[in-house]
């Protein structure tokens, strides 16, 4: 019997020895609550951040969309402008081509008086400065011309590359969107909240005149509203599409998004807050409405309504009226 066969036996005890006593990979546990709700913490506000890069690229291809459009309004009279410009300097170069131009030379040999001399001379001045004056013209619109489709270039190459970056930016949106709703799935058993909607938060609006009471009651109407992504309607709304919304019943543009609208307010201290204010959070990537007694109203984020709550949910970075 060879080597090989006689050791096959003690090799097989061996492998079902070890076998059986080697360690079995424990189940991987289920996430606590504690750590599903920080990961959903996590997730949203990181969702949250690119949503609103979203919303200022968004806002950014929409007023280089408006540009677009005046500089090509533009550019049609220019080009008219051009082309009569140059059709008269091609009438100078054909009637000098025909007639000879009266030169000054041409104007000292001809055997005439002085006082016939001196308007001759006066009317070469004159034809030479309006010649010079049409070809100046000329040059001048050519120039502005080309500076004006130079300027329409670069805006539309900057909106094909912001309308690029939208695209991209939806795709990232909708699958961190899916991760997120899952998370809440396994946290709450369901994705989304039910929706609380009802006039009566209406009703519930504390008494604030102008513009201001406008908006701060356009909020309360909002409470109870599902959270959505690029929304200012009555569907839905993300946090910067509320406070835009809010201030448009009331008759104020804001642009759709956080760091947008802290550009356009007026920066205040948080002892100056009254209702209708805005407060900003964190890096600029969060925005709510101040409604008065340190509460605001916000739409939080995926998954979650439109709510009121206190004022220091997250660092603040500052407070703004609306102009």
């Amino acid at each position: 019997m060879s080597s090989i066969r006689k050791r096959l036996p003690a090799l097989a005890v061996a492998i079902v020895s070890a076998t059986l006593v080697a360690p079995v990979a424990p189940a991987r546990a289920e996430p606590s609550p504690a750590e599903l709700t920080r990961r959903i913490e996590k997730a949203s506000a990181e969702l949250e951040r690119v949503v609103e890069a979203h919303n200022t690229l968004a806002e950014d291809l929409k007023t280089n969309k408006a540009t677009l459009t005046r500089l090509t309004a533009q550019l049609g009279p220019l080009e008219q402008q051009v082309a009569q410009s140059r059709a008269e300097v091609n009438q100078l170069a054909v009637a000098a081509y025909k007639t000879g131009e009266l030169g000054t030379a041409t104007a000292l040999l001809s055997p005439d008086d002085a006082t016939t001399l001196l308007n001759r001379l006066t009317t070469v001045d004159r034809l030479a400065q309006e010649r010079q004056k049409r070809i100046t013209a000329f040059t001048n619109d050519q120039r502005q011309l080309l500076a004006q489709r130079t300027r329409l270039e670069a805006v539309v190459e900057k909106a094909a590359a912001q309308a690029q970056g939208l695209a991209s930016t939806r795709k990232r949106i909708e699958r961190d969107l899916a991760d997120l709703y899952e998370l809440r799935r396994l946290a709450y058993g369901r994705a989304t909240e039910s929706s609380t909607a009802s006039p009566d938060h209406v009703r519930a609006a504390p008494s604030v005149s102008g513009a201001a009471g406008v908006a701060v009651r356009y909020a309360y109407g909002a409470l109870g509203k599902p959270y959505r992504w690029g929304g200012d309607g009555a569907a839905g709304y993300d946090c910067s599409g509320l406070t835009s919304a809010a201030w448009r019943a009331a008759g104020k543009s804001l642009p759709h998004s956080t760091r947008r609208q802290w550009g356009v307010v007026a920066h205040i201290e948080r002892r100056d807050l009254s209702p209708g204010d805005l407060v900003f959070y964190r890096g600029l990537g969060h925005v709510a409405l101040y409604v008065g007694n340190g509460q605001i109203i916000d739409a939080p984020t995926a998954g979650r309504n439109v709510v009121k709550r206190d004022m220091n949910i997250m660092s603040i970075v500052g407070y703004g009226r609306v102009r």
